[in-house]
């Protein structure tokens, strides 16, 4: 049965952030809040739980369309490949904020991560809790929005314990969350492109 840890939005307790990260250094499956949906996280070092994500996203652990979520962007250089001085000028202007960031992959993102395609998708949510856990944990949580059929089964952490609380090792309660999703723009073609559009206001 998945562990209910409530933590404060505004000012998130760092005793209960560090059991968070714990779970995540265990190989926990965790759920938490974010700026747009809950989602669904682990380690971006742990092919077991990562497996068991893909499992409950009834998805292939190879194509499962995960996200990093970082404290900031100073993971950037690390698991993107170089990017020019606009796309960097683009991601600080909407970074962060409720989009994802589809970008080159660099050789430091795991194997088990790489797609053919060699991109990687990149949030910075403005959600002080999910910034809290990805800075102590000190590395990117690996991530997907909690898989649903109704919009509001996304974002009432009620419901998502009483949904998967066999499913999963920790919900982390900050409230009531969103109905939408990030936007997803993808930066590796020459302009950007909107592949979904969602809480984020994109101007073409």
């Amino acid at each position: 049965m998945a562990i209910h840890v409530r933590i404060h939005p505004d000012n998130p307790q760092p005793r209960l952030i560090a059991q968070v990260v714990e779970c995540l250094l265990r190989d926990g499956v965790i759920i938490y809040p974010t700026d747009t949906v809950y989602a669904i996280g682990c380690s971006m070092h742990s092919r077991e739980a990562l497996t068991r994500i893909a499992r409950i996203k009834n998805s292939d652990p190879a194509k499962a369309l995960l996200s990093f979520v970082c404290h900031d962007l100073s993971d950037l250089s690390k698991y993107a490949r170089q990017l020019d001085t606009p796309t960097f000028r683009l991601l600080k202007q909407h970074l962060p904020g409720p989009f994802t960031f589809i970008l080159p992959a660099s050789k430091e993102v795991p194997k088990m991560m790489q797609s053919k395609k060699s991109t990687i998708g990149l949030r910075v949510p403005e959600n002080n809790i999910a910034l809290a856990i990805a800075e102590a944990l000190g590395h990117p949580i690996l991530s997907a929005s909690v898989p649903a059929e109704l919009p509001e089964d996304l974002a009432d952490p009620d419901l998502i314990l009483e949904n998967f609380e066999r499913l999963v090792d920790m919900v982390v309660d900050g409230g009531m969350g969103e109905v939408e999703p990030s936007t997803v723009v993808d930066l590796t073609a020459d302009s950007p492109v909107v592949i979904r559009k969602g809480k984020g206001e994109w101007e073409e």
